[in-house]
């Protein structure tokens, strides 16, 4: 199969780079950041489909910057929602397969038990809402899909709570970190090699909604302590709670996924968060030293 992945540039399509790139791939993968292949743009878009015969899209793009999304509406619809729509009539013009990423976003975190795959989405904010509407797009438009809601993402490449977490315990005595929202920290290596063994072993006869995080819970407050004692900072982090740290946008406060069908459908283990944060912050020390 010939294979678009983008949002290149992005944690995601990063850690899937360097998977793809450790392995022995049977596929031809085409890796495109923003500047080499813009989703906004349709005819461009057509056009590399037809130029490399894509078999299979892994759409990793999104505009993620959460708080300023507030402020740019039309453009977080474009590449969120639009570029979504676009991506999925092309995708089923060709007779092409698109796996999706989206988001623990699209609920609204009022939830005590886990959110399953059928769960009311209920977003809160312009992120949210226009990831929802991708997902609407894929789903009505006949297109062969997958789509993958994740949480909490972080590793080594882009900007992530882990890293911000490790610069600012070495810069600073002391922090403050809200307590009160709770999530699965997912390490975006574990999520490129799961979609890498999904391609690898053709498991597009399967089609719909899955989630996907790292197994186990915890809060900013726990995953900001479980990095500090792992990369032994001298930095005191005070529990506080959301309405101490106002942000432009409302965050879920409780964004557990539930992976019962994932688990079930592709008979896989998930790592715990605190497994994989330990492997994430030694490449992270590793990479600055």
């Amino acid at each position: 199969m010939n294979i678009l992945v983008t949002g290149a540039g992005g944690q995601l399509g990063q850690e899937l780079h360097r998977v793809v790139d450790e392995q022995s791939s049977k596929h031809s993968y085409y890796f495109c950041d923003r500047g080499e292949l813009d989703l906004t743009h349709a005819s461009a878009l057509e056009a590399f489909l037809e130029a490399h015969t894509i078999d299979l899209i892994i759409n990793a793009a999104a505009y993620t910057a959460v708080d300023r999304a507030e402020d740019e509406p039309t453009q977080v619809d474009l590449v969120n929602h639009q570029a979504v729509a676009t991506l999925a009539r092309l995708a089923k013009l060709r007779n092409a397969f698109l796996i999706h990423i989206s988001t623990d976003y699209v609920f609204s975190g009022e939830a005590h038990t886990p959110y399953a795959e059928d769960a009311p989405t209920s977003p809160l904010g312009v992120y949210g809402q226009t990831k929802r509407l991708g997902e609407q797009a894929i789903q009505t438009s006949g297109v062969r899909h997958q789509i993958y809601r994740t949480s909490w993402l972080y590793s080594a490449y882009g900007s992530n709570f882990v890293k911000t977490m490790c610069r600012l315990q070495q810069e600073r005595s002391e922090l403050n970190v809200v307590f009160d929202q709770i999530g699965s920290p997912t390490w975006a290596r574990d999520l490129a090699h799961f979609l890498y063994i999904v391609v690898e072993q053709e498991r597009l006869d399967v089609q719909g909604t899955f989630h996907y995080s790292n197994e186990g819970v915890c809060s900013w407050y726990d995953l900001a302590e479980a990095v500090r004692r792992l990369m032994k900072a001298d930095c005191r982090i005070h529990p506080i709670h959301t309405s101490e740290y106002p942000t432009r946008a409302q965050r879920p406060a409780y964004a557990v996924l539930d992976k019962t069908k994932l688990k079930e459908t592709f008979g896989i283990e998930l790592p715990h968060w605190q497994t994989s944060l330990t492997s994430c912050i030694t490449e992270i020390q590793s990479l600055t030293k």
